[in-house]
């Protein structure tokens, strides 16, 4: 008998250690149903597609009945986690992560991955169609169900506040609301500036005929020997939309696309998802199998992979570096060029259709699009019908473009056939906390001298040991203050914009 619930120092209880088992178990499950997510977009036969989403829903309602089981809320109301500052954490985030959970019913868990894979192959073909009025009927279930998880969830002000949390935590629609309008007003002048001063180089280069194998095989030489990104624990394959999985650190896969006639598609693409695989890498091993095994948020995953894509690769030291290398890759793409001609190529700023492709300096301009059609159809001003027309709207309205069509419009985001509504925001706190974060490296001396001989060595040390290596373990906000110092703030990253494009452009 003890007098004493505490638990000495270095010690855990018996609960904690089922409940440690039991979410491994959980991990194992989702790990699987991942494993299926990935080969449908990379290597499964389209006939499967109908079977594979049932597939997958059994796998989710399974993970959510073992997470929300009554057995497991037990031990996670009675496990003691000692002094031990990752059991804590585990406790912490667990809690929050079941408590959201246990308000869903299974069978809406169930529904929700049912129809989030019949409204991803309804994506694909309407795409390839441009018909957005085969996929509008899976939005609006999509829409639908976004709607009734946040009604399970609750919300105080607005049902965006409960699905953005999911993704960046304690993240709230006035927050964004208030970054991204004097975000707007900081950046329009300066892509008013950029426009009106023209070109900055011949742009041809990007459109100069480049094999997709010898384009592959020159992206991932660089993401392996600039970036980290070994065969031991990766992988490359194609894909509708790029993206990066893991179903452990030792297990990334990262995807990319393809265009013959524009290079900067491929490269760039698999470098961004190379930052997002290098995160998940660096995540200590202590956490594998646990919920803590992942990015403490979208936000902060993002920064890594605009950090390798934007202020590594597409920087001056880095094409100094690598031109060489690249010219062997695409001699025809290379002929008559330099360095710094194809520097500030791949820096070329244009208002743009397309999201993935857009440049520093507008790409934000896509997320404020996205953020607020979201708004709209959550809050039913906006009808699935009408989506659209208010797309390309809002496209002339921020960019002065119009979509000709709508697969380069409404329908080239792979996010709301996922149901990944309130995802998009965090793009932009990324482009943030990207400079920021490299600022912050850049006061040690010696990385501040191999980023100028394009060496990432260093950095990606740094990286580990102030943001990877804690997973979720440690909150967005904690993450940031350890590494720089201060709250997010949008000055690091305008001034980066204004220094780099004042310079490209001769702006005074």
């Amino acid at each position: 008998m003890t007098s004493s619930t505490s638990v000495p120092e270095g010690k855990t209880t018996g609960d904690l250690d089922e409940l440690k088992r039991l979410l491994s178990q959980v991990s194992d499950l989702n790990a699987a149903a991942g494993l299926m997510s990935w080969d449908q977009e990379t290597q499964m036969p389209p006939e499967a597609a109908r079977v594979r989403g049932l597939q997958m829903a059994t796998l989710a309602g399974l993970s959510h009945e073992l997470f929300t089981a009554p057995r497991l809320s037990e031990l996670l109301e009675q496990a003691q986690p000692g002094e031990d500052e990752t059991d804590v954490a585990l406790l912490k985030v667990t809690r929050r992560d079941h408590a959201k959970a246990t308000r869903l019913p299974g069978a809406f868990v169930e529904d929700q991955s049912r129809a989030a894979s019949e409204a991803h192959h309804a994506w694909i073909e309407a795409r390839q169609n441009n018909d957005f009025a085969s996929f509008a009927p899976h939005l609006q279930k999509m829409i639908d169900l976004a709607r009734r998880y946040a009604d399970f969830q609750g919300y105080e002000e607005h049902p965006y506040d409960a699905l953005i949390d999911d993704y960046e935590p304690g993240m709230r629609v006035a927050q964004v609301r208030s970054i991204f309008t004097d975000l707007r007003e900081r950046t329009l002048p300066l892509l008013r500036r950029i426009v009106a001063a023209g070109d900055a180089t011949d742009y041809s280069v990007l459109s100069r005929p480049f094999a997709p194998t010898a384009q592959r095989e020159f992206a991932l030489k660089i993401a392996r020997e600039a970036f980290g990104l070994l065969p031991d624990f990766s992988r490359l394959d194609e894909s509708a939309h790029p993206f990066q999985t893991n179903f452990s650190r030792s297990d990334l896969r990262v995807t990319t696309r393809f265009d013959e006639h524009y290079f900067p598609m491929s490269l760039f693409g698999t470098w961004h998802e190379t930052g997002h695989a290098m995160y998940e890498r660096g995540i200590s091993e202590r956490l594998e199998r646990t919920p803590l095994s992942r990015g403490a948020s979208l936000g902060v995953h993002e920064s890594q992979s605009r950090m390798f894509e934007n202020l590594l690769a597409r920087s001056r030291p880095f094409w100094q570096r690598y031109f060489g290398e690249f010219a062997q890759a695409a001699p025809d793409v290379a002929r008559g060029q330099d360095a710094e001609s194809l520097y500030r190529a791949v820096n070329r700023v244009r208002p743009d259709l397309i999201r993935v492709e857009a440049d520093e300096v507008t790409y934000n301009f896509h997320i404020m699009l996205r953020f607020e059609l979201e708004l709209a159809l959550l809050e039913g001003t906006l009808k699935v019908s009408e989506l659209p027309e208010a797309w390309n709207a809002r496209m002339g309205e921020f960019l002065g473009v119009t979509p000709p069509d709508d697969t380069q419009g409404v329908l080239q985001d792979i996010h709301w056939s996922a149901g990944l509504i309130g995802y998009f925001p965090t793009y932009t706190l990324g482009n943030l906390l990207s400079v920021q974060l490299l600022d912050a490296a850049k006061q040690d001396a010696d990385i501040a001298a191999d980023l100028q001989k394009a060496e990432y060595g260093r950095l990606r040390e740094w990286l580990v040991q102030n943001v990877h290596q804690f997973g979720r373990s440690r909150t967005p906000g904690e993450i940031v203050m350890g590494a720089t110092g201060r709250p997010l703030s949008a000055d690091a990253y305008v001034t980066y914009l204004e220094d780099k494009y004042g310079d490209i452009y001769g702006l005074s």
